[in-house]
């Protein structure tokens, strides 16, 4: 496979941008002869103006197999040596790849397109990846049996594109890629259903399991935290030759889509436009039995006996529920102080189990652990601040719900992720009374009084007007504390012709490329036509 970017106003594109995306990472199944020579070549024919915003011009050459061969010149100019990016005030700059990258079975997804994709990045003076490993993969049959070849292949390819990982360890499931939990999880929850969070309702939210039984012998005599443990050794063990070298940084999942929080809003919403405020999580059976116990010791059993009787549901309104109500809503009165505390340090107590876990795992190898804090701005413009409320941050108008958080993880030494640094307050639905901005400032603001390091993601490729610029907004405001962002995530989109073009300039007004001839390993270089790469000319990619 053969990808060339060379100066030009336009693109030669194959029939269409869907076609490109399809062909690029094979997202639609299988791969059209047509696109393919008999030397795995891509035939580019129809052509997508991309227009004139990025003056770079660059070749990529890749070999049809897992194994790109690269080299990189600039035209006209001196060679200048480099090892990664030169950003704004030291950030660096990392790209999530695909959530599906490797298959149940244990085989690399798109493994050439990947390839490709890396050797671009490196090209590009991107730092990183960022691999998501699942629990549902890597330990998928049986308890204690795992199978880590997919992901080995992964880290050795980022590693020969001398590019740095950071691995994010998956404990729950993801529908949109068909992630499961393990098989032997699951069928432990058909007869054990009190393993997962559960609503008012008795819906149970089965994508991972309820932090409740962290400690508890749920898993065929083992806690999940046993289970995790024996996790993170084995990869431990597994990848040690990349830790601390080509592996820099782990995080370790929270609870569902990896983040710190209660699902609170995993029912689909009836409104298309404002979200509502979310549900209580907290009526699984070892929930409700530790708020009883909980409330008995606080000298009022009768507290302990379900959650609040005028809770929310997943579609309301803060006004139109007594207990999130902005004026003499129970969230202040006694009872709700009461509620509230200890569904959040419940939560809080989570998270310090799991960053001990993994702080006391990885603690011979320089890599920084980090877990991440959900951006959840919805009606953060309200006194009561509910949609925190439910997803377990007891934050509202008269109390900060994040410093205890922080304080976590500083005591642990780890680092805190906080995605949605591309939202803007002015694109947020009208009336949802959304503040993603300040709640990003409020959390950023302790993460600086504690000390504590923060790596930034977006919310999407897509992302809204300008949401480049907001990301380097944020990068530049609150440069005292992120030291890293990761660029979510690498797909088809991601190489759209419609968004790639946005990224190589993002990138580039963030590092100032100088790129050098030399900066890649002998062995990989080839002659002078493999990469270009010259400014004052418009982007165009272009295969033969």
């Amino acid at each position: 496979m053969e990808i060339s970017v060379i100066g030009n106003s336009q693109a030669m594109l194959v029939n269409t941008e869907s076609s490109v995306r399809r062909d690029l990472f094979g997202f639609c199944g299988k791969l059209s002869p047509q696109i393919f020579s008999r030397r795995s070549t891509i035939c580019f024919g129809q052509s997508i103006r991309w227009g004139k915003r990025f003056p770079i011009r660059l070749t990529l050459k890749a070999a049809a197999q897992s194994e790109a061969i690269v080299s990189e010149k600039v035209c006209g100019s001196t060679s200048t040596s480099r090892t990664g990016t030169k950003p704004i005030d030291g950030v660096r700059l990392y790209v999530g790849l695909p959530l599906d990258a490797v298959s149940d079975c244990n085989t690399i997804n798109h493994a050439r397109a990947i390839t490709a994709g890396l050797k671009a990045l490196k090209l590009l003076g991107v730092d990183g990846v960022e691999l998501p490993i699942w629990w549902g993969i890597a330990e998928k049959e049986a308890m204690g049996k795992y199978e880590w070849s997919g992901y080995l292949k992964l880290a050795e390819m980022v590693q020969k594109a001398g590019l740095k990982l950071h691995i994010s360890l998956c404990f729950h499931a993801s529908k949109e890629h068909k992630i499961p939990l393990p098989e032997w999880v699951s069928q432990i929850g058909e007869s054990e259903p009190s393993i997962f969070f559960t609503n008012r309702s008795g819906e149970q939210y089965r994508d991972c399991l309820s932090l409740s039984v962290d400690d508890l012998p749920v898993l065929d005599g083992k806690s999940p935290i046993q289970v995790y443990g024996n996790f993170c050794e084995s990869f431990k063990s597994s990848f040690s030759a990349f830790l601390g070298s080509t592996i820099t940084g782990i995080s370790i999942g929270l609870g569902p889509d990896g983040e710190l929080r209660y699902p609170s809003h995993y029912h689909p919403s009836k409104n298309n436009q404002i979200r509502g405020v979310g549900e209580f999580q907290c009526y699984d059976e070892n929930m409700l039995t530790n708020l009883k116990q909980h409330a008995e010791a606080f000298g009022n059993p009768l507290w302990g006996l379900t959650g609040p009787h005028d809770a929310p549901t997943y579609d309301q309104l803060p006004n139109s529920n007594s207990f999130v109500n902005e004026n003499g809503g129970s969230w202040e009165m006694a009872y709700g102080d009461f509620f509230l505390s200890w569904y959040s340090n419940n939560l809080i107590s989570h998270l310090d189990r799991f960053l001990s876990l993994a702080s006391s795992t990885f603690s011979d190898y320089p890599v920084k652990i980090a877990g991440k804090v959900p951006l959840i701005h919805s009606w953060y413009k309200t006194r009561s601040h509910p949609s925190e409320l439910t997803a377990g941050f007891y934050n509202t108008v008269n109390r900060d719900g994040y410093d205890k958080v922080v304080q976590i993880f500083a005591k642990k030494s780890c680092k805190v992720i906080v995605p949605g640094m591309d939202l803007t307050d002015e694109c947020q639905p009208n009336g949802a009374l959304a503040s993603p901005e300040s709640l990003l400032r409020q959390i950023v603001a302790a993460c600086k009084k504690h000390g504590v390091e923060v790596s930034g993601q977006n919310s999407s490729v897509s992302g809204g007007p300008n949401a480049f610029g907001q990301i380097k907004r944020n990068l530049l405001d609150e440069n005292e504390v992120v030291d890293l962002f990761t660029y979510q995530r690498m797909g088809a989109d991601f190489f759209s012709p419609d968004h790639f073009p946005k990224f190589m300039e993002f990138v580039r007004s963030l590092n100032q490329l100088e790129l050098g001839f030399d900066d890649l390993p002998s062995e990989e270089i080839q002659d002078s036509k493999s990469v270009h790469l010259e400014q004052g000319k418009d982007l165009l990619v272009q295969t033969a």
